[in-house]
């Protein structure tokens, strides 16, 4: 079968989410030759490289998406995060400010922009308690900085290695420091009461490395990372996400009906556009779907509609993320919801999710009841030729050939009445593979053979290959058939 850009994407982020990041990028690559320039998959293959530690694709992915779409904030804020990841905190900061511009609603920005300032502080210390004395040309100040950075070095050199390390082991808060190294905390205070221990410190191991020595490099370690993680997401921002859920909280108990509807609107735009991360997408829509059904229909009129989407939603990233069962009893809620209230677009959309899970976990009978249900539903001859398509696969899967045969000959016409080369191209490869299994060998190899031509105008060099590959063991099968039956 062909694989499509969606199929692709969607294997691609679960793939990514198991940890699988190398595979991952296969698929994002084979989607982008599908569909070029997609912004979206762009910035999906860009985290996947940040992940793998390959930081300058992973901005190229990032500009590359921008190019497309300059108020894309999604590549707005990748780019800060490879930016951050490459140690340029300032360009970092730049970026995390012009996505919070455009979104402001979004506080993944400002926890950027918290992160980014205290990056720059720890590296050049706090801008507030530096002082230019001179307005003299800017180079003599540079000059004159670097001449103060070169006595405070040999100064701190001079001093005694002691005071050194008593600076180091300088500790914060407990209940931060715990925050911040979590396991590793308990290593750091174990670390610490070695030190009081004034013998074990003046001894030295067989190799002659002093055992103080050993302990403050483990401690000055451990003090690294705790500034590290402080950077990567500092006590305060934490302090900030726990103040907008409480403000978010608070708005809810006051909102009126016209407010409900404009923050309704905002969060399904937000899970909308969260696609490509399925658990983020998940969690939202599961957190909108309790907000709805605590509201009344006075103030909520479309109550039903929606919660029916929502579930269509979680049905879809739960798919996406691999858990079966819970994504078709998803789907099945959003059926019941939509026939309930007669919304005829729902029960369409409900039905074409649950063959699609049937299809997935191999209970094919169970996808052509659905999709035939659907059938009288579909609107357009696309749908229908998508529709025939996916019930002839099954059938073909169920190894009755002659019904896929017949479903790949209507998915053809319908493709015909639209014009649509692609599922052109996909009925005829149905077709012929049904004609395989009737052993029809001639009307496959012609079938075979119209469908590498469609394959060319897609164009599409796998589809190529595959068909290529498929007629030379059609070929074989027809003169091996030729050779038992002469006469025939």
């Amino acid at each position: 079968p062909v694989v499509s850009f969606g199929s692709l994407m969607t294997e691609g982020t679960t793939l990514s989410r198991r940890g699988q990041h190398d595979k991952a990028l296969g698929c994002f690559n084979d989607a982008l030759k599908l569909r070029a320039g997609d912004k979206h998959c762009l910035i999906t293959r860009s985290r996947c490289f940040l992940k793998l530690g390959d930081t300058e694709n992973s901005l190229k992915d990032a500009e590359a998406s921008l190019q497309i779409d300059k108020t894309f904030y999604e590549g707005l804020y990748q780019k800060a995060e490879a930016l951050y990841t490459m140690g340029d905190f300032e360009f970092a900061l730049v970026f995390y400010h012009r996505g919070q511009r455009l979104r402001p609603d979004l506080h993944k920005f400002q926890l950027g922009i918290n992160k980014a300032e205290e990056a720059i502080v720890n590296c050049i210390g706090n801008p507030s308690s530096v002082k230019l004395e001179s307005k003299e040309e800017l180079c003599f100040v540079s000059r004159q900085a670097e001449l103060r950075s070169k006595k405070d070095n040999q100064k701190q050199q001079n001093k005694p290695k002691d005071q050194k390390d008593k600076k180091q082991t300088k500790k914060k808060s407990p209940k931060t420091e715990q925050q911040l190294l979590g396991e590793l905390y308990a290593d750091k205070a174990f670390l610490e009461k070695l030190l009081k221990d004034e013998d074990l410190m003046q001894s030295c191991t067989r190799k002659g490395i002093k055992v103080m020595d050993l302990v403050l490099d483990g401690i000055s370690y451990l003090n690294r990372r705790r500034d590290f993680w402080q950077q990567q997401k500092p006590i305060y921002a934490r302090v900030y996400e726990r103040k907008v859920l409480r403000q978010e909280r608070k708005q809810d108990k006051k909102q009126k009906p016209s407010d409900i509807s404009r923050s309704i609107e905002k969060n399904m735009e937000d899970i909308e556009l969260c696609r490509g991360s399925a658990e983020e997408s998940c969690r939202k829509a599961e957190r909108l779907l309790k907000k709805i059904q605590a509201w009344s229909e006075e103030e909520v009129p479309n109550k039903n509609e929606l919660i029916g989407n929502l579930h269509s939603c979680i049905g879809n990233a739960q798919l996406a993320m691999g858990q079966m069962e819970a994504a078709l009893r998803s789907h099945k809620m959003d059926l019941d919801c939509a026939k309930q209230n007669t919304l005829t677009d729902a029960v369409s959309r409900a039905l074409d999710n649950i063959g699609h899970v049937y299809a997935r976990i191999g209970k094919f009978q169970q996808a052509i009841n659905t999709w035939e249900e659907k059938i009288p539903l579909a609107k357009s001859s696309l749908e229908k030729a998508w529709l025939f398509h996916e019930i002839g696969r099954c059938y073909l899967e169920l190894d009755k050939a002659e019904k896929a045969q017949d479903y790949g000959q209507k998915s053809l016409q319908s493709a015909d009445e639209e014009g649509d080369v692609e599922w052109q191209l996909h009925a005829t490869v149905l077709v012929a593979q049904a004609q395989v299994k009737l052993k029809d060998y001639r009307s496959a190899i012609l079938n075979f053979e119209r469908a590498l031509e469609k394959a060319k105008l897609v164009p599409s060099e796998a589809a190529q290959k595959a068909i290529i590959a498929a007629l030379d063991n059609v070929s074989k099968s027809f003169i091996a058939e030729l050779e038992k039956n002469p006469h025939e």
